[in-house]
């Protein structure tokens, strides 16, 4: 028997993470191979469910991938495992445009269930008029069922149960108010020291789960035809890429290396004295802002990536990778490949879905970052970017020689991104 299904909940901050970790984790200790996805472009839960895990976590995301591309993703990734888990964003039928990309879309177009997460704190059998609306609303999306979480005692959980019975929803169980499941900080990084906080907390999840919620009944509920993947894997071509990957660089999207068709390799800009001999170079994004010291005194591959951008050779860099480009970072010294400077003083969020336009290339991708550019007069843009609504947004993509680098993170896995070196 297999398992899909995708974690809903009625808003943000209901326990999405803290359900998903939970189910995940149970079924890894019991040696269910489990496939973890997410709904959306978010790094954060996908980095939790992989340490839950130990697979990557795909991103399903209706905004920057077609409808059959993000099948296609959910249909390759799952076909080998037993259960697929979809950890939803925001509320059940909140999207990038009304139901567009939500929770309930994804569950739709991939035909299978939801398993409803409501936030039981300071309620009892109300719950039912939210429960009956929500498995209502959108009839092509099938509810398999509901767990409650911050319940106070099993007292409590059986006023709502009583409510699931009230209007014939079945109720897997529930997760107890607990302080010890309070979700790491998402601006934590991947440290040593934060894996083990995440370790505690996804081992926390896991215990709740085992003993409050019928997770063999939610897998029975959340069964779905065993099916082989039919997708294609694309050969290979003569192309190698190396991608910085450690605790400051870690915001990469599996499909977008997939999709670069190369030899790849990976290198720490943390710990590596030099650089591999590469076609491409790939900085994405991460916190670099966290490791500021130990890349200023990585002097050897400071020089090596100012080097391999003098002499010519491809680099792309998002967001973080971007940071690490510039002359400083609040003093400390960086690759100096761009004459800017960066700053995490007076941070402001800057977030969103954008369209990108290179010289007639478009591309899709997603705005995320505190950090800001300082002294960058007279540096042109060499992309322009539009937000959801179509309009233009004043963030810069910057150039020079055959680098590209910018804030937005970038979705390339139904397109080549090689295009954006076609007129050098």
């Amino acid at each position: 028997m297999k398992s899909a299904f995708v974690i809903a909940a009625v808003s943000s901050g209901s326990g999405k993470t803290t359900l998903a970790l939970g189910l995940m984790s149970s079924l890894h200790r019991r040696n269910i191979d489990v496939q973890p996805f997410k709904c959306g472009p978010d790094y954060i839960d996908t980095q939790y469910h992989r340490i839950a895990t130990g697979k990557d976590s795909i991103n399903l995301d209706l905004y920057m991938a077609s409808e059959a591309h993000m099948r296609n993703l959910f249909e390759s990734y799952s076909s080998s495992s037993q259960v697929s888990i979809i950890e939803g964003a925001m509320g059940m039928f909140d999207g990038f445009d009304g139901l567009k990309g939500s929770a309930a879309d994804i569950a739709r177009q991939l035909n299978i269930p939801v398993v409803l997460l409501v936030n039981a704190a300071s309620t009892s059998f109300s719950v039912a008029a939210t429960i009956y609306g929500f498995t209502r609303f959108c009839p092509d999306v099938k509810v398999a069922g509901v767990i409650f979480n911050r319940v106070a005692s099993s007292t409590h959980f059986l006023f709502l149960d009583e409510a699931c019975k009230s209007i014939g929803v079945t109720c897997f169980g529930y997760i107890r108010k607990n302080d010890a499941l309070q979700t790491p900080s998402r601006h934590l990084g991947l440290s040593l020291e934060s894996q083990s906080e995440i370790m505690r907390f996804i081992d926390a999840a896991a215990c709740e789960v085992e003993g409050t919620v019928d997770v063999m009944g939610l897998l029975q509920a959340t069964s779905v035809p065993d099916r082989e993947s039919a997708i294609a894997v694309p050969e290979k071509r003569n192309l190698t890429v190396a991608v910085a990957r450690d605790e400051a660089f870690s915001f990469i999207y599996p499909a977008n290396i997939d999709a670069f068709r190369a030899e790849m390799s990976y290198f720490s800009p943390l710990r590596d004295k030099a650089l591999p001999k590469v076609d491409l170079l790939y900085l994405p994004g991460g916190y670099p802002e966290f490791f500021a010291d130990e890349l200023e005194k990585n002097q050897e591959m400071r020089k090596a990536i100012k080097d391999f951008a003098d002499n010519g050779g491809k680099l792309l860099a998002e967001c973080g990778g971007m940071i690490y480009l510039t002359e400083e970072i609040d003093g400390k010294k960086m690759c100096g490949v761009f004459p800017i400077k960066t700053t995490m003083k007076n941070a402001r969020l800057k977030l969103g879905y954008r369209k990108l336009v290179f010289d007639g290339f478009e591309i899709s991708g997603h705005e995320f970052h505190y950090s800001d550019v300082i002294d960058s007069i007279g540096l042109p843009s060499m992309a322009r970017q539009y937000n959801i609504r179509g309009k233009e947004v004043m963030t810069p993509v910057y150039r020079y020689k055959n680098v590209i680098a910018g804030y937005t993170h970038l979705y390339w896995a139904e397109t080549d991104i090689l295009n954006l070196w076609k007129n050098e």
